[in-house]
């Protein structure tokens, strides 16, 4: 397969793709996935791999789901499109909305929709300013964010998370951010002068005190809100540690500054709640919603916001006659159908007490790949985990960060040749398959794997 993809005579002029390296992209074909059923996926030539990360993390019903594509074909014949906004909408937006609102981790949820993930965190700030703008609270524009995280690829979401070296790199602009730890228990505990490490519940008061000090460096009266994904899902699969939430929220809440949890990823079932708010304790002021939301056959997200952000924004509506927001192909028509079916298999087929049924078989299968040599841990949280790499006889922490390298970019490509699909963050091997995964696939996902990472260790031996 590997041949096919660097054949010689091989030249892409025209397109153009994100998460890749361009120069490569060039003279070597991309990977081309032409079909999917259930958790699998078929490239150009009928050769299957298992999506062990649900695409980026999306495909939470697994493909081609007959009852979702005939969701989407009976609104293409009754009404193919129309815009929600100007006063109409149409009825399954309305339906949706009321059922959204029904299971949101927010009670007396206000819902608005955009298409994705990164546009929904980017309006929510942009309604947050709106919204003290009118209400007295103009000064607090500033958003509180973790390093390392990921909240999206626009230009304001794009310096919500990642590296400082990105954002140099993009010349983002940072002016209204505030920055503090990615939570990373037990990995970047601190080693104490008795040789005894730091506990988990010191770890925890460490990061609470770093909030603090960055809330009162920044000036409390100019910060709006804190954002954070429950589970730390592109820094690498990291669940936070105990009480960290609950911690958190009481600096925040101290200081009259808000909590948006980015459930782009972690919402519909991933943790094995509904809601990763749900799993980790956390009393969110506004989520954000996208990926499960419509299991990704259609681009969808949108904002659940509580009735006080909504207030505000009243108020907003009220000086200038309107929201002045809105976009094209926001709840569009055939999209939410898609998800309005989305939360109805979900309940009709139990998706949420499938995920805890499999989750023990899921996780005594990454259990199961530390004795392998190149194996230095695994993390693991509901449906969702981590697979860290490093040498045989290697010390000090892995790599880790966007950007792919070393062992990471290796296990990932040998897993391509071995049919399984990954996502490399640093050398940690990030998965989160479709929810739908059976034992027998995440046995056979497993022995995949496996036979990956020997084939890593085999070329590492010979070189």
């Amino acid at each position: 397969m590997l041949e096919h993809r660097t054949a010689s005579n091989y030249q892409n002029d025209t397109l153009v793709l994100g998460f890749s390296d361009l120069n490569r992209l060039r003279s070597e074909r991309p990977l081309v996935l032409a079909g999917g059923r259930g958790v699998y996926v078929t490239d150009e030539r009928g050769r299957d791999y298992i999506e062990a990360v649900s695409s980026f993390y999306c495909v939470a019903l697994g493909y081609s789901d007959e009852e979702l594509i005939e969701a989407a074909t009976r609104q293409m014949r009754a009404l193919p499109m129309y815009p929600s906004g100007a006063h109409r909408t149409v009825p399954v937006v309305l339906e949706l909305a009321d059922k959204l609102a029904a299971i949101a981790p927010i009670a007396n949820a206000r819902i608005a929709f955009a298409t994705t993930g990164s546009e929904a965190n980017d309006s929510l700030l942009k309604f947050m300013w709106y919204g003290n703008g009118h209400t007295g609270r103009k000064a607090r524009r500033k958003i509180i964010s973790r390093r390392g995280s990921y909240h999206g690829g626009t230009a304001l979401t794009t310096g919500l998370g990642g590296s400082a070296a990105l954002q140099e790199s993009f010349g983002i602009p940072t002016v209204d951010h505030v920055y503090v730890s990615q939570p990373d228990w037990p990995a970047a505990a601190r080693a104490g002068e008795s040789g005894a490490g730091e506990t988990e519940a010191a770890y925890t008061a460490r990061l609470a005190a770093e909030l603090r000090s960055a809330i009162e460096n920044a000036g409390p009266e100019t910060i709006g809100a804190m954002i954070a994904e429950p589970l730390s899902v592109s820094a690498g699969m990291l669940p936070p540690p105990d009480g960290y939430f609950p911690a958190i929220q009481a600096v925040l809440d101290e200081f009259g500054i808000q909590l948006f949890a980015d459930e782009v990823v972690t919402g519909f079932g991933r943790t094995g709640n509904m809601w990763g708010s749900q799993t980790f304790g956390i009393r969110p002021d506004c989520v954000t919603s996208a990926k499960g939301l419509s299991s990704a056959y259609q681009p969808i997200s949108a904002l659940i916001m509580s009735p006080d952000f909504h207030d505000r924004m009243l108020e907003g509506s009220k000086v200038d006659g309107w929201l002045a927001h809105a976009g094209t192909y926001h709840a569009h028509p055939v999209a939410a159908a898609v998800a309005l079916k989305t939360i109805e298999i979900f309940e009709k087929r139990d998706i949420i007490g499938h995920v805890r049924r499999i989750m023990p078989t899921w996780h005594a299968a990454l259990d199961a790949l530390t004795d392998h040599p190149l194996v230095a841990g695994v993390r693991k949280c509901g449906l969702a985990g981590a697979v860290v790499l490093r040498k045989p006889g290697a010390t000090g922490p892995a790599e880790s960060g966007m950007k792919l390298g070393g062992l990471g970019r290796a296990a990932y490509e040998a897993a391509i040749e071995r049919g399984v699909l990954v996502r490399p963050i640093g050398d940690s091997l990030v998965m989160a398959p479709p929810l739908i995964i059976r034992e027998a696939e995440i046995t056979e996902l497993a022995h995949r794997l496996r036979r990956a990472l020997d084939d890593v260790l085999d070329a590492e031996t010979r070189g």
